[in-house]
């Protein structure tokens, strides 16, 4: 006895929302491998920080046991001292902001990375509807960011999706986690309800964004097809180019 295809279809969205709740779509979990690669890069720039001071004060002891004398146990005591405040200071202090505030002059790759990891820790607290439309938007940002940064910062698709991933994202989902969840099924002036207009919202930017990437890939095949009618005319049928051997 075969199950009937509409209990398949509900069998296999109730999965697929349960994904979405856990993260575990394609999507969520790319987003999270990229979090956690730059969380690894900062605490190994960290260590390395840790290790250079550290380093630079053995030299500096030895130094000084060179030159003036030796250090003693008291000089041991400061050196011990003076290493773990070291260590300590280097555990504490943040080897970069977690969120930078936008501004036209913030890196492409500030904003674009920035972006895609306040998405990531902001999944959860989003319904899964909206979840879903967050990991979609996520899976266009690695693409998007190697192409922006090839781009004039002053370009207006450059200035747009910028715009769009460093400010007026962060502040939609910022001020829709601010209203208290009893009142997120009222109406607005549209007659849309919060949720509503939050996945309206989150859909009108994820097409945006593709509509950004498509022009700029359109750009790209553009000069591509440009550069090669141009070596086809210019070396297809040179006759300077003899093929035959020589005599």
């Amino acid at each position: 006895m075969t199950t009937p295809r509409s209990v398949d279809e509900a069998i296999a969205r109730f999965d697929e929302l349960i994904a979405r709740f856990d993260g575990k779509t394609p999507a969520a979990i790319g987003a999270a491998r990229r979090d956690y690669a730059r969380d690894i890069h900062a605490v190994g720039k960290r260590i390395a920080n840790m290790g250079m001071a550290i380093g630079g004060l053995i030299v500096a002891t030895i130094a000084f046991g060179l030159i003036v004398g030796p250090i003693g146990w008291t000089g041991l005591f400061v050196v011990a001292v003076l290493m773990l405040f070291l260590m300590l200071f280097f555990s504490v202090w943040p080897t970069e902001p977690k969120r930078v505030v936008y501004t036209d002059q913030l890196p492409t790759r500030t904003v674009v990375q920035q972006f895609d990891s306040y998405l990531h820790r902001q999944r959860r607290a989003l319904p899964a509807p909206a979840a879903q439309r967050v990991d979609a938007i996520s899976a266009q940002l690695p693409l998007l960011e190697s192409r922006l940064e090839q781009v004039d910062v002053l370009d207006p698709l450059a200035q747009d999706a910028r715009r769009l991933m460093g400010k007026h994202l962060p502040d939609l989902i910022d001020r829709y986690e601010k209203i208290p969840a009893a009142y997120r099924n009222e109406r607005d002036g549209g007659g849309m309800t919060v949720d509503e207009r939050l996945l309206s919202s989150l859909d009108a930017a994820r097409e945006a964004l593709d509509d950004i990437g498509s022009k700029l890939r359109k750009d790209d095949l553009a000069a591509f097809e440009t550069q090669g009618r141009f070596i086809e005319s210019r070396y297809k049928d040179e006759k300077s180019f003899d093929d035959s051997p020589p005599a």
